[in-house]
């Protein structure tokens, strides 16, 4: 049951923004003199369309913000699916975070990443006081748009895009041409796995929830589970998520007694292994609900579809 929060403290403030899915950018820039930055961040928007105005803000205490304001250009660019290490890199603090990385330079020197879904190149247009941050907007003098699946960040932890259903339940009150593209659908297999996971969401998400535990504390717990002990960076392998919410997540699972952390590694405790054990069951009673009605072997093919499908 959800509570609703008057005197909130940010940490808590922040979980709750979590709830609102977003794409994940990587912001660079270079100064006149040469000097380059890449950030990592979520708060990238639209403002308009004439001009071709967007945004972003920066946390006023980042290193990054004197190359951004001296900066006449910089380049959003918007990350794929598959480039979770790329989001993780410019998150870190590092001296020069593009040894080593693969770039184009853009307008103003501003470096361009390959494999992108889209990239905007922006000339910097007006600078916000907003709060702890700086919003930075961009007037757009070029994009490109590669039309790859984007990466998403919710709840703490990274996520893709499902394209979601619209179609009435009730075939006699389709349209005909409606039921014309559902008959298709029934034979597309991709459009078929995507409506399997949905609708296997929409039970399993409310049950974990209901724990008390966010996706991305659930999915550390059971891994700490599985392996005791792990450092921050492993976890980050392990689980998908950024560092910054594998800290939050950790610092959470800490105060509520479920893991410890000694020597920069994590551990999960007694009562953590009990929680995690709820968990499971709950995964577990959910896949016997799910598949009950279908054979052993039945059930055998089927993993050996998925896991063929997976090692792709």
């Amino acid at each position: 049951m959800s509570t609703q929060v008057t005197e909130f403290d940010s940490k808590a403030f922040r979980r709750a923004l979590g709830n609102f899915a977003t794409g994940i950018t990587v912001i660079t820039a270079t100064t006149p003199s040469g000097e380059k930055t890449g950030v990592t961040a979520n708060s990238f928007n639209s403002v308009s369309l004439d001009p071709a105005l967007i945004l972003w803000s920066i946390d006023k205490r980042s290193g990054s913000c004197k190359i951004f304001e001296e900066a006449t250009h910089f380049a959003v660019n918007i990350l794929a699916a598959d480039q979770i290490d790329v989001s993780n890199h410019f998150a870190r603090p590092s001296d020069d975070k593009f040894a080593g990385v693969e770039y184009t330079e853009g307008f103003g020197g501003a470096p361009v990443l390959p494999h992108t879904s889209a990239c905007f190149q922006c000339e910097s247009y007006e600078t916000v006081d907003g709060g702890d941050h700086w919003i930075l907007i961009g007037k757009v003098v070029a994009f490109e748009d590669a039309g790859r699946a984007p990466l998403l960040y919710h709840q703490g932890s990274y996520s893709v895009v499902m394209p979601h259903s619209r179609f009435p339940t009730k075939t006699d009150e389709q349209p005909e041409a409606v039921q014309k593209l559902e008959g298709r659908l029934s034979n597309n297999l991709y459009y078929l796995m995507t409506q399997a996971v949905r609708s296997y969401q929409a039970d399993y998400s409310p049950l974990q929830l209901s724990t008390g535990l966010r996706t991305s504390e659930a999915r550390m717990l059971m891994v700490l589970q599985q392996t005791p002990s792990l450092t921050q960076k492993e976890l980050l392998t392990e689980i998908n998520m950024p560092d910054i919410e594998v800290q939050e997540a950790a610092a959470i699972l800490q105060r509520k007694g479920l893991i410890s952390c000694a020597d920069e590694n994590y551990s999960i405790t007694e009562q953590g292994v009990e929680q995690a054990e709820a968990l499971w069951r709950i995964s577990e009673e959910e896949q016997e609900k799910m598949f009950s009605q279908f054979s052993e072997e039945e059930l055998a093919t089927f993993k050996k579809v998925l896991s063929t499908l997976a090692a792709h």
